[in-house]
């Protein structure tokens, strides 16, 4: 294409634009789906976590209540009657699971169980914002203090180890959130005061990571082991079909523990946080990372954009804002109910007058339905059969009105025929083929040959 005198026969321009390889627009498309999912579960957070701190407490008090009752016996908490096994398997000898009134087994040990770690991963990522592979991490050796050099008040901290971005970081400790680390810490200490060190296992890097006293454990089949993301993923499930919280289908509504990590951000610079340091809190390489996490909506453009209104209606009579009255606003849904028709709906605007006295086939904004096609050839042959009648009697003055009728309701039949057939026939896009694409060729000079 540079030197189309030599080239032009054999040059065809890429029928693909570079616009159509680039892949910005699917990564807005995602950005968009994703700043909607934030935006639907972040009013929603308050009724997690008071959800999960109610199925705590209930989860508590059906444990302590069988805990207190003897073996064999009936108990009552909660508005539920329970029976307590005769026999008991443990090695304290008391039972960790019962019946109740319909036969059904219930192990208060699980729910508990489930109650708690389902709570604390909850807190703990609202508060935080880390990752699910960061939260099972937290030992009990991530909680240090630090002395400001300023005031020299000593404030908690968080360490997050490096995990995905290997970039160690450290977060503020806030009293709701030491409240929560101090219930995990007393609930994993052992009996001489200590956090018990395990191995944990890290799928990303697939090794065995050094013994550490990590704050997501739990006895299970008599050992002490290390929380999965399984267990966090069932405790928040159960959570979220308790709360009975749904998104905007009716459909119940999805939490993922990543979703804590976007709402935190987006929450925190809602409020006045830089983004540049929620940037460092996050642990993100690159600030742009952070605000693609953000859902925050441009408030600059909606405030802008209320003021013209404001000022718009400011112009404007003040009568044409007033209160609609009752009876007016059951005037306008009137309207609306009355467009429904025997052949389809009526097309006229609401306020204005029918032109035709309500003869609606005369009418050009009758909207005929193409289910409504038998009626409206009934209603053409039953006015040809009273036009004959009125020839044959001489009913001069009804012939012409009925003649203007029959005219109206057969333009209409042959209009749906028109659009029944148009929807029923394939159309011809005329995509064009490769040589009508390629046919550019210039005559190019053929060079001479040799003497």
């Amino acid at each position: 294409m540079e030197d189309p005198g030599q080239w032009a026969a054999w040059v065809a321009p890429c029928p693909i634009s570079e616009a159509e390889c680039s892949g910005r627009k699917a990564e807005k498309q995602l950005k968009a789906r994703m700043d909607q999912r934030t935006r639907e579960r972040l009013p929603a957070l308050p009724t997690l976590v008071k959800t999960a701190h109610r199925l705590l407490k209930e989860a508590t008090m059906r444990l302590d209540a069988l805990n207190a009752a003897p073996l064999g016996s009936d108990f009552s908490v909660l508005g539920e009657t329970f029976r307590v096994p005769r026999f008991s398997k443990c090695a304290d000898g008391r039972p960790i699971h019962a019946w109740d009134a319909k036969g059904t087994r219930r192990s208060f040990a699980g729910e508990e169980r489930s109650a708690f770690w389902g709570w604390a991963a909850i807190e703990i990522l609202r508060h935080t914002g880390i990752r699910i592979e960061e939260l099972l991490e937290l030992g009990h050796h991530s909680i240090v203090s630090y002395k400001l050099p300023t005031t020299g008040q000593t404030v908690p901290l968080l360490q997050i180890a490096p995990s995905k971005t290997d970039q160690e970081r450290l977060v503020l400790v806030t009293p709701e959130l030491a409240d929560v680390l101090s219930t995990v810490v007393s609930r994993v200490r052992g009996s001489d005061g200590r956090v018990p060190v395990l191995r944990s296992y890290d799928h990303y890097e697939r090794v065995w990571n050094p013994p550490m006293p990590l704050l997501f454990q739990d006895r299970s089949g008599g050992y002490l082991r290390p929380l999965s993301r399984a267990t966090i993923r069932r405790g928040l499930d159960v959570t979220l079909l308790a709360s009975g919280l749904t998104d905007s289908a009716g459909d119940p509504l999805i939490f993922q523990p990543h979703d804590f990590r976007r709402i935190f951000i987006t929450d925190s610079i809602l409020k006045g946080l830089p983004p540049h340091i929620a940037q460092v809190i996050a642990g993100h390489d690159h600030i742009g990372t952070t605000m693609g996490y953000a859902a925050i909506y441009p408030t600059d453009a909606i405030e802008a954009h209320r003021a013209f209104i404001a000022r718009r209606r400011a112009l404007r009579p003040a009568d044409e804002y007033r209160t609609v009255t009752p009876e007016e606003w059951g005037e306008f849904l009137g309207h609306f109910e009355r467009r429904k028709l025997a052949l389809g709906d009526c097309g006229r605007a609401y306020g204005t007058d029918c032109a035709h006295e309500h003869a609606c086939v005369r009418c050009p904004a009758l909207i005929v339905h193409a289910t409504e096609r038998p009626r409206l050839v009934e209603i053409r042959d039953n006015l040809l059969t009273r036009i004959l009648e009125a020839e044959r009697e001489g009913w001069l003055g009804e012939i012409e009105g009925l003649q203007s009728s029959l005219t109206h309701a057969e333009e209409k039949l042959a209009q749906l025929d028109a659009q029944i057939s148009r929807k029923q026939e394939s159309v011809d896009l005329g995509i064009p083929t490769f040589r009508e694409i390629v046919a550019r060729t210039t005559a190019a000079a053929t060079p001479p040959g040799p003497a």
